[in-house]
């Protein structure tokens, strides 16, 4: 079973794409890790749901946009962190970073940061978000949990990549995050090559 320790050494060793700041809108967003009896875990967050917000109801990681008084993509996901869900990054440990990506139907330019915690504390969830939760990096691993959904977006119907989460009442990962999972999957040894 793979470790906290042996996903550090293989970030170490990762050289992330990073793709230059340009009209599209910069977010930033912290795929948090921990350790728990051995077992590597993944948090998750789920967004309220909004109405006009592109992401109401959905899975992904906490995070947004880069805003002006942030130092660079970094500062901003620990601070959006922050606020949606009381976890200071700063007591955890970086480990590095996935490539940038963007968006394929939003003029979005999105940069990931990978942390380790040790944290079991309940987060404080802002009203961006309605839960916060923690997957085993294995079920994120498991082939049967990688399926073609049909997902709504912007009132259109989409067959896409997902990964059916082990926790009742969850809708499926997918898009951006599902990507970033994906990306982090092949990292740690468990993704599709």
């Amino acid at each position: 079973m793979i470790t906290l320790d042996d996903i550090s050494l293989l970030i170490a060793c990762h050289e992330p794409t990073l793709i230059p700041p340009d009209a599209r809108t910069a977010s930033a967003v912290a795929l948090v890790l921990r350790e728990e009896q051995g077992e590597v875990h993944v948090l998750f967050v789920e967004r309220a749901t909004r109405p006009g917000d592109p992401w109401s109801g959905d899975i992904g990681f906490p995070g947004g946009k880069v805003e002006a008084e942030d130092e660079g993509p970094q500062q901003a996901a620990e601070r959006e962190t922050r606020e949606e869900i009381g976890l200071d990054l700063r007591t955890g440990r970086f480990l590095g970073r996935l490539s940038d990506i963007t968006g394929a139907h939003l003029p979005v330019l999105v940069s990931c940061f990978i942390y380790a915690v040790s944290t079991t504390e309940p987060f404080t969830l802002s009203d961006e978000l309605s839960d916060a939760f923690w997957v085993p990096l294995a079920e994120l691993q498991a082939p049967e949990r990688h399926i073609v959904s049909p997902v709504l977006f912007r009132g259109e119907t989409m067959d896409r990549p997902a990964i059916a989460l082990p926790v009742s009442g969850k809708p499926l990962l997918w898009g951006i995050t599902y990507r970033l999972v994906m990306e982090f999957l092949r990292l740690a040894g468990g993704g599709e090559r």
